[in-house]
């Protein structure tokens, strides 16, 4: 069955369209809580099955580009569908989709009729819509777009509450993410400068052109704003000062997502723009600092949230070491462990989440007893747990012996060296894993050093200022809302159908990894015949 191109056409906008649109419904509807909610989760569904439809049809027919309004590239808006853009849209529907009935859930649970959700549900579709536009922009222009609907977005929901930690958290952010944006302006400005153009497609045929140490110096700007936003050493001092103090909803699709556009605008501009590899040396060297410094912080953590926020730091070095070999098994390799991160990091996030209903605090020095006062909760921890630490057979594993391997090929010192660091992190985040859970779970409460601190009545376990309050026996423990379990255990899930079906999607990801060092693929798909002849159509060596 041939599917009209037409209709690929009609799909790829909607990803975008469909937040926004369901956004402003939401908005208008900001009295009626429960039409809010099913017009959110309706549009959330609909946007994972857009995307499934359009990652099949990648995978099946190749790239797609969309002109938008009318004009032909590379002077109008173009969107771009292939296997890895569409990939990133399925991962990260089924996160946003996750997390909103999460989010739901410990709201109906709280009676959220007090709680500030008439703005909170737009706010959360138009975050989905600027990471969907991120995934599919087509010119720099429009992927600076996207990150700023992201900001604005992440800004509104980080300080939801209005505490004076989330402000605070809140306005060291924008600081950062200004910054960052500021500086992506500043690189936007030097490719136009440098091309004459924004499209993506006709900058990586013109860049060719450019003197090597212009287009060097480019490529380090941009590597600059995509590296705060991916939180790379030593651009990522901000993130565990920011994500931790945000409700468990935000702090989950934060953790699992926002790096993960940073990342995947590196590997766009690198695979597309600036294939020649002339920074891959310090971006090795980024990525083993990023592993290193990353995993030891999170040993120094006694809160989960802070420890998990320094091991998302710490995992971003493994996607950039794929990333810097410049080789299909490394892209292959980074964009496998791209899929299986975001969904574990969001897990475990969500898993915090339910401690904190549970115990009332996240803090290591006041947590103890919860294997037997939830096993079920036990559970769901340790699974993703096992899977950050890289235990076979989880996904984890897979991804990290994909990426060894790879850098075992390259067989460069540098490469080699990464080799052992990539090893060593996996070691210390097992060990660090394992630290939450023999502290929080295994040993008794009356052991841990603030253990028996005064208890506290649920409602208190609501405000901010109680969130550290310690476990203590109470006759609501182990009564976790069903509403926000689902969702952390079909997470769980599908993580472990990572696991599963690893094959299938290390193929799609190897397909990938080939149309990314194929750039005559995309630049085709994009600007059609014209570009034909222009001697891009070979990978760029390595």
């Amino acid at each position: 069955m041939t599917i009209s191109p037409d209709i690929v056409g009609a799909l790829t906008p909607l990803p975008v369209l469909i937040p926004m649109l369901a956004a402003a419904a939401t908005l208008v509807l900001g009295r009626r809580t429960r039409a809010q909610r099913w017009i959110t989760m309706g549009a959330l569904t609909s946007v994972f099955a857009v995307s499934c439809m359009l990652l099949y049809l990648a995978d099946r027919d190749g790239t797609t580009a969309v002109q938008v309004g009318g004009w032909d590239s590379p002077i109008g808006i173009t969107l771009v569908v292939d296997r890895l853009s569409a990939l990133m849209l399925v991962v990260s529907s089924i996160v946003l989709l996750a997390v909103m009935a999460y989010a739901i859930g410990q709201g109906i649970s709280d009676g959220s009729d007090d709680q500030p959700v008439s703005i909170f549900l737009p706010t959360y579709l138009a975050l989905a819509a600027g990471i969907s536009n991120a995934f599919l922009a087509g010119d720099l222009f429009n992927l600076f777009v996207g990150f700023e609907v992201l900001l604005a977005a992440s800004f509104v929901l980080l300080t939801i509450g209005a505490s004076a930690d989330r402000v605070r958290a809140g306005v060291s952010y924008v600081m950062v993410s200004m910054a960052s944006s500021l500086i992506f302006l500043v690189g936007i400005a030097l490719a136009y400068g440098a091309t004459g153009t924004l499209n993506l497609a006709d900058m990586a045929l013109r860049m060719d052109d450019v003197p090597p140490g212009t287009r060097t110096a480019i490529f380090a700007v941009l590597l600059v704003a995509f590296g705060i936003k991916a939180a790379i050493f030593p651009l990522s001092t901000w993130l565990p000062d920011s994500y931790p103090t945000a409700p468990a909803p935000v702090t989950a699709v934060f953790a699992g997502l926002l790096t993960k556009v940073g990342v995947y605008a590196i590997i766009r501009a690198h695979t597309l723009l600036f294939p020649q590899g002339d920074l891959d040396d310090v971006l090795l060297v980024v990525g083993l600092l990023t592993m290193v410094v990353g995993i030891f912080g999170a040993i120094a953590q006694t809160d989960i949230k802070r420890l998990l926020s320094f091991t998302l730091v710490s995992h971003i070095g493994y996607m950039v070491f794929g990333i810097a070999l410049s080789t299909t098994p490394g892209l292959s390799g980074s964009i496998y462990y791209v899929a299986h991160h975001i969904l574990v990091q969001t897990t475990l996030f969500l898993v915090v989440g339910l401690i904190e209903r549970q115990a009332g605090s996240a803090s290591l020095r006041r947590l103890g007893g919860l294997a037997a006062a939830s096993p079920i909760l036990a559970v769901v921890f340790l699974i993703p747990a096992l899977n950050l630490g890289g235990i076979p057979p989880f996904s984890g594993f897979i991804g990290k012996v994909a990426l060894l391997q790879a850098g075992a090929a390259d067989a460069s010192v540098l490469a080699w060296i990464l080799v052992g660091g990539g090893t060593l992190t996996s070691l210390l985040t097992l060990y660090v894993v394992a630290r939450v859970w023999t502290k929080a779970f295994w040993r008794a409460r009356a052991d841990a050093p603030e253990g028996a601190l005064a208890d506290v009545s649920p409602s208190a376990l609501l405000d901010e200022s109680a969130r550290d309050i310690a476990f203590a026996d109470r006759a609501d423990v182990g009564r976790i809302p069903p509403m926000m379990l689902l969702p952390t255990v079909a997470l769980v899930g599908v993580g472990l159908a990572l696991t599963v079906f690893a094959g299938q999607l290390i193929d799609i990801s190897d397909r990938a990894a080939h149309d990314l060092r194929d750039r005559s693929i995309y630049i085709h798909a994009v600007l059609g015949d014209a570009a034909i002849g222009d001697g891009t159509g070979s990978e760029a060596p390595r």
